[in-house]
């Protein structure tokens, strides 16, 4: 379990994290995980609303921040559409691997 002083330092460190997804590289590779998922939802097939989700988040200690949205393995994004992603994620917390 988290302490409080880390969950702190994590929400400030992911707060810049919705400017990523508008870069040049978060966009390629989205359109990477679309391609090898075939454009639909890995869980109910739709093809509408789609979004790449991460199945865990990589927090440096060191360096205080996260990894960048398109550093991570391929193996660790799936696609998803918006009503599976936000399903999941009221269901469960994506886990934070601390590097």
């Amino acid at each position: 379990m988290r302490n409080m002083q880390q969950k702190k330092l994590i929400k400030k460190a992911h707060g810049s994290y919705a400017g990523l997804l508008l870069s040049t590289e978060w966009r390629d590779k989205r359109k990477e995980i679309l391609k090898r998922d075939q454009n639909k939802c890995r869980i109910c097939n739709s093809t509408e609303e789609l979004q790449v989700h991460h199945r865990q988040y990589h927090y440096s200690l060191v360096l205080r921040k996260f990894r960048k949205p398109w550093e991570y393995p391929n193996n660790l994004l799936i696609s998803l559409c918006k009503k599976c992603h936000k399903k999941g994620h009221n269901k469960f917390e994506v886990p934070v691997k601390y590097i």
